[in-house]
């Protein structure tokens, strides 16, 4: 009996060790399940979805937005006081088998149209609403601003910290970084990528802006928890308010009649002219509300 006693006890320890080095931590999702190494690489099932990714880079916004609400029966829940999301509320979004969003979504018989980045561009109609296609998000401005200060901060400084995270943390090519300016107290951040310059299988700026959002507001979205402390020249900086912008390839469809006081999320539509083209500034804001209810 003892001799098969030790070779169970060799082939439990095998199996172990198998069970081991197939099995791997996705990094940059914790709202992952069944990882395991495929050809040197971690990939899991996106919670929700089932959808396997990679985990060497950023997840999509959609399949993120999914594992989210899995905890909710209803696929909706109610925000946090001072919360700001891309929308006017989370929502269980339907996703593409690549993770991108569909152009139409729906909560029960509600529907709308979104953009590339999840949100919003159409009123909300009943099931028969038809959406043509998903409307590219060429551009996202991050607006944020940091606590009362003694002394403003060195902008360059500023710049590089952002200009190093965004490239290194969200792996979004520095190309695509516009700009980054400082007037104190306000950091703007301008990401930039069109239909046409973003190269298959690079980030995308709406899961860099999702994440880095998560990061901010201390949701982090990678496996350590860890959000971004911000430090300029040694320094720790607070920030306090953070503005999202969507710039559209189209124009919104919006009717804005049903634009009204009591809404968490109030949308500014300014029409700007680049180019030739005529693009939409979607501007949300969570305080918004408060002065519309003054």
């Amino acid at each position: 009996m003892k001799p098969l006693c030790g070779a169970a006890l060799l082939l439990l320890l095998f199996c172990a060790a198998v069970s081991a080095q197939s099995s791997c931590v996705c990094e940059k999702n914790k709202r992952v399940t069944n990882c395991r190494m495929e050809s040197g690489q971690c990939r899991c099932e996106a919670i929700g979805s089932g959808v396997t990714v990679d985990c060497n880079t950023l997840t999509s916004k959609c399949l993120l937005m999914k594992a989210e609400v899995m905890g909710s029966k209803s696929g909706r829940r109610e925000k946090p006081k001072d919360a700001f999301e891309d929308t006017d509320g989370l929502y269980d979004p339907e996703c593409e088998n690549t993770g991108a969003f569909k152009a139409k979504q729906c909560n029960g018989t509600t529907c709308w149209c979104v953009n590339t980045a999840g949100v919003r561009r159409t009123d909300k109609h009943d099931s028969d609403l038809k959406c043509k296609d998903l409307v590219r998000t060429m551009g996202i401005i991050i607006e944020m601003k940091h606590a009362e200060r003694d002394a403003p901060l060195n902008a360059e400084s500023l710049k590089k910290f952002f200009t190093d995270t965004i490239t290194t943390r969200y792996q979004l090519n520095g190309r695509y970084i516009a700009s980054v300016v400082y007037e104190n107290p306000t950091i703007t951040i301008d990401l930039q990528q069109s239909s046409s310059n973003k190269s298959l299988g690079e980030v995308d700026i709406a899961d860099v802006a999702y994440y880095f959002e998560k990061d901010v507001k201390g949701q982090s979205i990678f496996h350590n928890n860890a959000g971004i402390n911000v430090s300029i020249d040694n320094e720790p900086v607070k920030l306090e308010k953070t503005v999202v912008y969507y710039i559209d390839e189209r124009a919104p469809e919006f009717s804005m009649q049903h634009v009204t006081a009591g809404v968490i999320a109030v949308i500014v539509v300014v029409v700007i002219a680049i180019v030739a083209a005529i693009v939409v500034l979607v501007k949300e804001m969570n305080e918004m509300h408060r002065g519309l209810n003054a």
